[in-house]
């Protein structure tokens, strides 16, 4: 991608943090710089839809995530990245992990729960209902190997308000 002066193009704004996978605050810490990172660049109205995707793929990345090569008793801290990156017409959120292990992002149609009886609870997957959110509050969501192993999940959030572009 290129820029209008033929440069490579670069985000107007980024702000990153790496987190320790194992500390009970590493949730909350993300969260907190979601709210003030969009608080910052004017990004009030999608503080709470980022601040739960933030979570949701934290929260992911905590839960599933074990480092390629790692076993157990390993004492090596796990560690997890966020980072926001704003361009003048979207918001990318990307969190990143050590374990290159694809996330099962769910496909398909979403789920009618009016055509069937049975509760959410049944109907529901026991894992994948983090993504289904993220997938739902984000413009798109997908994921990337990285380059020295591990994996970045990305969601992005469309600021001119043209759906799909």
């Amino acid at each position: 991608m290129t820029g209008e002066h033929g440069g490579v193009a670069t985000a107007e704004r980024f702000r990153g943090i790496t987190l320790m996978a194992d500390d009970p605050e590493t949730g909350r810490v993300a969260r907190r710089m979601a709210v003030e990172t969009l608080r910052d660049w004017q990004l009030s109205h999608l503080m709470d839809d980022v601040a739960l995707c933030v979570s949701e793929l934290v929260g992911n990345a905590v839960h599933h995530a074990t480092p390629d090569g790692w076993r157990p008793g390993d004492d090596g801290e796990r560690r997890v990245g966020v980072g926001f990156r704003l361009w003048p017409q979207w918001l990318f959120v990307e969190v990143t992990d050590e374990d290159s292990t694809p996330p099962m992002l769910p496909v398909g149609d979403p789920l009618e729960l009016s055509l069937s009886g049975a509760s959410p609870d049944v109907l529901l997957p026991n894992s994948g209902r983090g993504l289904v959110i993220v997938q739902n509050l984000a413009d798109a969501t997908w994921w990337a190997p990285r380059e020295l192993g591990g994996k970045s999940v990305f969601c992005r959030f469309n600021l001119s308000g043209d759906a799909g572009t």
